[in-house]
């Protein structure tokens, strides 16, 4: 793609710029620095991968994930604000999900250990697990905030922390879970996945980008069940005290 092809896609941001201009939306702004962020960010991104690729080196492959992984778990955090130990349990169920996934992927030998493999697959799972994380605490705090006489009530009459949120904290495991399910009940029919677009416009054989399209969207889906059930179980403890007593949420 020449740069004068790249331009031209910008006819993409001016739509919603100028829909937000005419319906008064005041998004311009946020557009604007979205689209130049993307850019800058893409383009940065790019020149690191390509130096990693080149010097295929262990210790910048592992420096790359654990930059990827404390971009995450900082952006998830936000909305767990209020919940005391939120950064570490958001950094060690991201973790957890990525060693499990890549154990399995390098393990087995079902991928290369390259960079060009290991990169773009954790960046994948790792953006996917953030997004479950995210989900779940939205979930979680509005089910809390929603059941809160009931939760006192089970405890009044002697029922333990973990009974008194189980059905708030499975639900919204639940609910956290459900978009990834659906989306690939529809993979395929309704949308070209993102990794597999991208390897046939590169020119590979559709049947091998389909192969890798699977083993991503398999792996999305452990993501995203590991993600809320670990991130689930390490946060219920801290909404109560020694004596088994709600704690008041504080945003």
């Amino acid at each position: 793609m020449s740069l004068l092809s790249l331009s031209l896609t910008l006819l993409f941001v001016f739509v919603p710029f100028i829909l937000s201009k005419t319906l008064n939306l005041h998004l311009e702004r946020d557009i604007i620095i979205a689209t130049v962020r993307s850019v800058v960010q893409l383009f940065a991104i790019g020149y690191v991968l390509q130096f990693i690729f080149e010097a295929e080196s262990f210790l910048f492959i592992s420096l790359m994930i654990v930059f990827m992984l404390t971009v995450a778990t900082l952006n998830a955090r936000k909305k767990g604000k209020g919940i005391k130990g939120i950064t570490w349990k958001i950094a060690l169920t991201l973790t957890t999900v990525e060693v499990f996934t890549q154990g399995i992927l390098l393990g087995f030998k079902i991928v290369p250990a390259t960079p060009q493999y290991i990169i773009p697959i954790s960046g994948m799972l790792i953006g996917n697990a953030m997004v479950i994380t995210i989900l779940f605490l939205n979930r979680f705090k509005s089910e809390m905030a929603a059941s809160e006489d009931q939760i006192e009530l089970i405890l009044s009459l002697g029922g333990t922390p973990k009974q008194a949120i189980h059905k708030q904290l499975l639900e919204s495991i639940k609910t956290s879970t459900i978009p990834t399910i659906e989306a690939q009940k529809t993979i395929g029919l309704v949308q070209l996945p993102g990794m597999m677009s991208g390897q046939i416009i590169g020119g590979a054989d559709p049947v091998q980008a389909v192969q890798f399209q699977i083993l991503i969207i398999f792996g999305l889906l452990s993501c995203a069940a590991l993600s809320s059930i670990i991130l689930g179980f390490l946060i219920y403890p801290t909404f109560f005290n020694n004596r088994m007593q709600k704690l008041v949420w504080k945003e």
